[in-house]
C-alpha cells in the first residue's frame, strides 16, 4: 500500500498540472460515472493529501481517493492512450505549458465525491500527518502513551498517525532500537521527542527522492552516492539476512495483517 509520501507527491503533481483549470473528468470503466459527471468541466481549486488519502476540491465538492493495496495513478502529456480495462477515472486538461495533460486512476479502494462536511469527518478521524506543515506530534504521543497496545500496532493505526505504513513502521522502530512489541505506554516523552522529528525527516526525504531510504551512509555496502535498493532499509523485507548493526538474523511475523520486520537483539526492549 502506498505510504503518505507517495500520496503527497501525487497531490503535488496534480496541483501543478491541473489546479486552476477546467478538468474533463470521465469514467471509462463506468463505476465512477455519476461522480465523473458531477465534476466534469469544473475548475480544480486544490489537490492535497492527508495521510494515505488524496483530495481534489472542485468548489463545494471534493474528490476523495484512497488507493488501497492496488490503486495507482498514471500521468502523461499530449493525447492520452486509448482507455482500456478497469480504468476507474480519467482527467484531461490543457496543461500549464499549453500541451494537454492527463491522469488515469486504476484499482483504488475508494473513489468518491464528498461534500465539505464529509471531508471534514474523514480528516477528523485521522491522527497527525508528519508531512503537513506545523503538525504537532504530541497528539500522536498522547494516543500512543495512553495505550497498552504494542507500538508496532499503534504506528499502523491511522487514527494515531496518518500516512505511516509497513516500511516506515519497521524502519522507525529499528532506528530508535524500540521493540515493536513494547506497549505504547512505555514510549516516554523523551523517546518520542527523538522519534517524531526523525519520522518527519524520513518522510520528507521520501517525498524528495520518490522512494524510502532509511539507512545511514555508514551502514551501507557503498557509502558514497545514492543508496542501492538492497541498501535502502535496515530490516524491511530482510528476513533471515544479518542485521546491519549486530549481525543477528532479521525476523518477521504478521502484525496487524502485515509482515513485521525487526532485529531481536537491537530491538530487544
Amino acid at each position: 500500500m502506498p505510504e503518505g509520501h507517495t500520496l503527497y507527491r501525487l497531490a503535488r503533481e496534480q496541483q501543478l498540472l491541473f489546479a486552476g483549470r477546467p478538468v474533463h473528468v470521465t469514467s471509462p470503466q463506468g463505476r465512477f460515472g455519476a461522480g465523473a459527471a458531477l465534476l466534469d468541466g469544473r475548475v480544480l481549486d486544490e489537490a492535497y493529501s492527508y495521510g494515505k488519502h488524496l483530495f481534489a476540491r472542485f468548489g463545494g465538492d471534493s474528490l476523495h481517493v484512497h488507493l488501497g493495496l492496488y490503486g495507482s495513478f498514471t500521468t502523461g502529456t499530449g493525447t492520452p492512450p486509448p482507455a482500456k480495462g478497469a480504468l476507474r477515472m480519467r482527467w484531461e486538461a490543457d496543461g500549464p505549458a499549453g500541451a494537454g495533460v492527463w491522469t488515469d486512476l486504476r484499482g483504488p479502494t475508494t473513489c468518491e465525491v464528498l461534500s465539505t462536511p464529509e471531508v471534514d469527518h474523514i480528516l477528523g478521524r485521522l491522527g497527525p500527518d508528519p508531512l503537513r506543515p506545523r503538525t504537532d506530534g504530541t497528539l500522536a504521543h498522547r494516543r500512543i502513551a495512553g495505550s497498552r497496545t504494542a507500538v508496532g500496532t499503534l504506528l499502523m493505526d491511522q487514527s494515531v498517525l496518518a500516512g505511516i505504513g509497513n516500511v516506515y513502521r519497521a524502519e522507525l522502530l529499528f532506528r530508535h532500537r524500540v521493540s515493536p512489541f513494547r506497549p505504547g505506554r512505555e514510549i516516554d516523552a523523551d523517546l518520542w521527542a527523538r522519534m517524531w522529528p526523525d519520522l518527519v525527516a524520513l518522510m520528507r526525504s521520501g517525498v524528495r527522492m520518490g522512494r524510502i531510504v532509511t539507512t545511514r551512509p555508514e551502514n551501507r555496502s557503498r557509502r558514497s552516492g545514492a543508496a542501492r535498493p538492497e541498501d535502502a532499509h535496515y530490516v524491511y523485507r530482510r528476513t533471515g539476512l544479518p542485521c546491519r548493526i549486530c549481525g543477528t538474523e532479521i525476523r518477521t511475523q504478521v502484525m496487524v495483517g502485515r509482515n513485521l520486520y525487526w532485529c531481536p537483539v537491537c530491538q530487544a526492549t
